[in-house]
C-alpha cells in the first residue's frame, strides 16, 4: 500500500486554509487530518481544497471551539463516531480512506490545574482519555486484525524526552505522570504502536507544539510533543518500513505567515 496522511491542529482552518492546502501541494499527501478548526460544518472552507484537489471531506465543526477535520484527494467513507466525549463536543471523526480506518482526534487540553477535584476541564480530559481505553479495550481484537491508524493533537507528552525539561515540567498540565498513565492505557488498550517513537526513539526530542509566547522561535526552542500517530498491528510492519524517511515533522511551518502553534507531522507508508 502507498498511502500518506498528516496531522496538524491547525487552530482556525479558516484563518489558516492557504497554509494548509499549500502544505498539501508541497508534500503531496493524500490524507491530512486537522483538529481545532473553529468552524461549523457550514463554514468549513470546503471549495479551497476541492480547488486543490482534495474533494472528499468528513468535518465535525463546532462553533468557536474545537472541531475536527479529515480531508482527502481519496474517496472517503465516513464511520459512526465513537461517544468519547462526555460533553458531546467536536473531537473525533472516523472515516475509512483506501482501506484503512483513520480515528481522528483532538483531545481535550485539560486546563491550567493538574486536579480534577478542583478543575473540571482536567476531569473532562481524564474521562476522554478512560473512555478511549475502555472502547479500544472492548474493540482490540477487531482492532488489531484491521488496518487502523489513530492520530491527533491528543494533549499528552508522555515521555521524558517529549518535553524540554522533564523533571520542572511534571507538574504541569500536558506532562504530569496520571497523563502519561493514561495515555499509555489507552495505546495499549488497543494494541496500538506510538510511530513516531517506534522510528525516533527517546531520547532524541520531536517536539510539534510551542508557546506562542517564545518569540524568537526556532526548531530548537523548547517545545513539547503533543501531536501523535499510532498504528495497528495490522498496519505497523508498513508504518514504520521507510523508517525516519517516512515519518516527519515539519518545522518549516512555524515559520509562514500567520502559524499555527502545532506543526503537521506526516507519515508515508512503505509497501
Amino acid at each position: 500500500m502507498s498511502f500518506s496522511i498528516a496531522t496538524w491542529n491547525i487552530n482556525s482552518v479558516r484563518l489558516r486554509v492557504d497554509s494548509v492546502t499549500r502544505f498539501l501541494k508541497e508534500a503531496d499527501l493524500d490524507v491530512i487530518c486537522l483538529q481545532e478548526i473553529k468552524c461549523q460544518d457550514a463554514d468549513f472552507p470546503i471549495k479551497a481544497f476541492e480547488k486543490a484537489g482534495y474533494k472528499h471531506i468528513q468535518v465535525r465543526g463546532q462553533k468557536g471551539h474545537h472541531g475536527v477535520a479529515t480531508v482527502s484527494r481519496l474517496p472517503l467513507e465516513p464511520l459512526p463516531e465513537p461517544k468519547h466525549c462526555a460533553r458531546g463536543q467536536a473531537r473525533v471523526a472516523v472515516s475509512k480512506i483506501a482501506g484503512v480506518e483513520i480515528h481522528n482526534f483532538y483531545v481535550p487540553s485539560g486546563g491550567d490545574e493538574p486536579d480534577p477535584e478542583i478543575n473540571d476541564k482536567f476531569a473532562h480530559k481524564l474521562d476522554f482519555w478512560a473512555r478511549l481505553a475502555k472502547t479500544f479495550k472492548k474493540d482490540r481484537a477487531r482492532l488489531e486484525k484491521q488496518p487502523v491508524i489513530v492520530v491527533g493533537d491528543l494533549n499528552v507528552a508522555p515521555g521524558e524526552h517529549d518535553v524540554h525539561n522533564h523533571k520542572r515540567l511534571l507538574k504541569y498540565v500536558g506532562h504530569t505522570p496520571v497523563e502519561a498513565e493514561a495515555y499509555a492505557k489507552a495505546r495499549d488498550a488497543g494494541g496500538f504502536v506510538d510511530i513516531g517513537r517506534a522510528v525516533i526513539p527517546e531520547p532524541e526530542q520531536m517536539p510539534t507544539w510551542w508557546s506562542y509566547r517564545v518569540k524568537a522561535w526556532s526548531p530548537e526552542s523548547p517545545g513539547w510533543r503533543l501531536d501523535h500517530m499510532w498504528a495497528s498491528p495490522a498496519l505497523l510492519a508498513e508504518a514504520v518500513a521507510g523508517g525516519r524517511g517516512g515519518f516527519g515533522v515539519h518545522h518549516n511551518t512555524r515559520t509562514w505567515e500567520k502559524p499555527s502553534d502545532h506543526v503537521p507531522v506526516t507519515l508515508r507508508f512503505t509497501p
